[in-house]
């Protein structure tokens, strides 16, 4: 139809890899396709560069550490920051506890974000992040030249 927006292509339902409940994983954790966490990560997880990579953190999932991934669901904990370069979906019992980073977003009632929410226009470059979006007021204050007399 004329006018009408082409629909975000959505991740199949399929998961690669499973952590389950009884899990914990202390390290860093790097992922393709698919990665459900119904236990406990306690470090960075991304996602290999694939536009159809799926990151889903279960109502008894919980992170510790920042997310990199294109395409992230979450009912459970973070406590960290969240990159989601093309879609990021919190569901009822989502819980984060950090910064948000989204392209698309889809927010259920009885989400909770305790940081800031910061839209990204341009998935391009998100994953690969290095510098810090923020700078104190510190910092910006001595990038500052100081008034002539």
């Amino acid at each position: 139809m004329l006018g009408k927006k082409k629909q975000p292509r959505r991740p199949t339902g399929q998961f690669d890899t499973l952590i389950s409940a009884k899990t914990s994983i202390v390290g860093d954790l790097q992922f393709a396709g698919g990665l459900h966490v119904d236990g406990k990560v306690r470090g960075k997880i991304s996602a290999d560069e694939s536009d159809s990579a799926v990151l889903r953190v279960s109502e008894v999932g919980e992170v510790e550490g920042d997310i990199h991934a294109p395409h992230v669901i979450i009912n459970g904990t973070v406590h960290g920051d969240v990159y989601a370069s093309e879609h990021l979906e919190l569901a009822a019992k989502a819980s984060i506890h950090g910064n948000v980073y989204y392209n698309l977003i889809e927010m259920a009632m009885g989400a909770a974000v305790n940081g800031n929410l910061v839209h990204q226009k341009e998935p391009v470059g998100l994953l690969d992040r290095k510098e810090p979006v923020a700078r104190s007021l510190a910092e910006a204050e001595s990038e500052e030249p100081a008034d002539a007399e």
